[in-house]
């Protein structure tokens, strides 16, 4: 089943653009600016389910005072679990603002228990998973941090297996395998890039960040659409999904390829891995850590694993053969000359919640042109 990426608050990479430092003892406000195209809700705690507080306007100015992990929400900036709390008091989803500043997380206080006498715990077996080295590079450096800066521990040559525990955010390296910000600890406590590892997916490191930067690449939308035609075609060509279905999808899924998952790992449609199995056109998996809610508002953290990419061309083609393998989707297929009652039939299908959603892939489809892609035109 299709897994809409709602976090990009994910460790290891996910998503908003800006860093969210560690609380300090009186935080810095930071000015933001509301992007939305009506209103946006101001709750009395960082879900949706709260209650509402107030309203903003589009391009309504706040100060920021501080930001806490709440419910995940894909909105006109960035996806993500991050929510702000306001100099009034209330909280808003950092997913409708705009801003160049960091935004210091809110400070909590731990309620004191009575001290108890406990048998001391055994110490945890460490476990990991084996993976393989692939580097057309010569010897793959193992270091002593998660950074090409940091010393070198030992090497590794093309082949040989290491012991991996789990993940964390280090250097983006450019491998064999990926490109990727994700380095593996070892069991013995080195690091190596997970850009030339192929391995079972491995969960994230505890104490890892909630928000670890992520740089957003500066591109316009010209810039963006040129990038993406070929792969959007060569998907019609082998599955038959309209190419400026899969241009409008990548352009609001993605947020013009701002989104962290594209970033880190050109995957620009959310997709998941099943297990450990990512199909023929992913090249391996990344866990991220997401924040979800109960319609009640309780939230809890769990994890997801997505499928990572050689190249944008390789996401694009994979979401054509995502819908034309899940038969949920079937039906979209008579269609496949017909941009528009393409994507109203995979809506309908479930591929998406938001009721706006056919709304919004065909307005761009339409404002930006995408309709010319079209191969079969």
């Amino acid at each position: 089943m299709r897994f809409k990426l709602a976090g990009p608050m994910l460790a290891l990479a996910v998503a908003s653009g800006l860093v969210v430092a560690p609380a300090a003892a009186q935080a810095a406000a930071v000015p933001a600016t509301v992007e939305v195209r009506s209103t946006l809700k101001v709750r009395s705690a960082p879900s949706l389910a709260a209650k509402v507080v107030g309203t903003l306007r589009n391009k309504q100015r706040v100060t920021v005072v501080c930001g806490v992990t709440g419910q995940s929400v894909r909105g006109s900036v960035r996806t993500t679990n991050l929510w702000v709390r306001l100099s009034t008091g209330g909280y808003v989803t950092h997913a409708y603002l705009s801003s160049g500043r960091t935004i210091a997380r809110c400070a909590t206080t731990a309620p004191k228990g009575e001290a108890v006498k406990a048998k001391p715990k055994p110490a945890a077996t460490v476990t990991y998973k084996v993976g393989t080295v692939k580097s057309t590079d010569g010897a793959v450096n193992i270091r002593t941090a998660p950074t090409t800066s940091a010393p070198v521990k030992r090497t590794v040559v093309n082949g040989a297996k290491v012991q991996g525990v789990c993940g964390v955010v280090g250097t983006m390296v450019k491998g064999t395998v990926r490109s990727t910000t994700q380095w593996n600890r070892l069991s013995d406590g080195s690091y190596i890039s997970h850009a030339y590892v192929v391995t079972p997916t491995l969960h994230i490191c505890p104490g890892t960040p909630v928000n670890p930067p992520v740089t957003t690449p500066s591109i316009t939308p010209a810039e963006f659409i040129k990038a993406a035609v070929p792969g959007a075609q060569r998907g019609w060509r082998e599955y038959g999904v309209p190419a400026s279905v899969t241009l409008a999808q990548a352009i609001l899924e993605s947020g013009w390829g701002r989104s962290s998952l594209s970033v880190t790992d050109k995957n620009y449609f959310g997709i998941k891995c099943q297990g450990t199995s990512y199909g023929k056109l992913a090249n391996g998996c990344h866990v991220y850590r997401t924040q979800e809610c109960t319609k009640a508002g309780a939230c809890f953290t769990t994890s997801a694993s997505f499928r990572t990419y050689a190249s944008m061309a390789h996401s694009f083609r994979d979401h054509g053969s995502f819908l034309r393998v899940n038969s949920r989707y079937k039906p979209a297929f008579a269609h496949t000359r017909n941009a528009n009652k393409f994507i109203w039939a995979v809506w309908k299908a479930g591929y998406a919640t938001d009721p706006n959603y056919y709304t919004k892939v065909t307005t761009l489809m339409a404002s930006y042109k995408l309709y010319q892609y079209d191969s079969w035109k």
